[in-house]
């Protein structure tokens, strides 16, 4: 279990002080991203009341809650909430821009990568955005998956497949190309001046050997 740390202040000598607790967050759950960052304050967010959202914020290396001491209350309840959690934050889900951003690759990469079964999706989400009429379904990926992807530096050796592969293409359909051209300029040359009909036999008309004899031919 997170334990936070309480920074909570009481006044010393009049003058109301905030207050205050905060609870580290670790890079195993970041995976150094502050995409990732803001993502977990998002998450924690949607998990606490309208009215306290705002006062809890993802920091580096921390998430910290500030409240004014007239909200005693929402601060204790606020403060469970979030410390409860944080004990299972490092098997959050990670979002299609947090793998972009923890792996440093492109949403095309992403996609290519997702599709040929490169970057593993452990299902979807669905969320409805604002400004948008429709909800939008996207794949989440597990963190320890991204983790190890990350530390195996692999979107370096996918992208040189890639160019490989890409070469290997080109060069099969150039060859293709060719044959074609070759194929064509065959044909166009038979056609010219080597007319099958040529070395074909001469038909043997009935009754031709008679003419011949009788010399009507000469």
């Amino acid at each position: 279990m997170v334990a936070p740390r309480d920074r909570s202040s009481r006044q010393s000598a009049g003058a109301s002080l905030p207050l205050v607790a905060e609870w580290p967050l670790p890079p195993s759950a970041t995976l150094g991203s502050s995409v990732r960052t803001k993502g977990i304050e998002r998450e924690i967010r949607a998990h606490l009341p309208w009215a306290v959202r705002k006062y809890a914020k993802a920091e580096t290396g921390r998430i910290i809650l500030r409240m004014g001491e007239d909200d005693a209350e929402e601060f204790e309840a606020a403060s469970s909430k979030i410390a409860k959690m944080l004990e299972t934050i490092e098997v959050l889900p990670v979002l299609p821009r947090e793998a972009e951003d923890i792996l440093t690759i492109s949403s095309r990469e992403r996609h290519k990568w997702l599709k040929d079964g490169r970057l593993l999706s452990i299902g979807t989400r669905t969320v409805k955005m604002r400004g948008r009429s429709k909800a939008v379904t996207f794949h989440v990926f597990d963190p320890k998956h991204i983790e190890e992807i990350l530390d195996r530096d692999l979107p370096s050796l996918w992208r040189e497949e890639d160019a490989q592969h890409v070469t290997e293409n080109r060069r099969r359909g150039a060859g293709k190309a060719a044959l074609t051209r070759a194929g064509k300029s065959s044909g166009k040359v038979h056609g010219a001046g080597n007319d099958p009909r040529e070395d074909a036999p001469r038909p043997k008309l009935k009754g031709w050997d008679a003419f011949d004899d009788e010399g009507l031919l000469r």
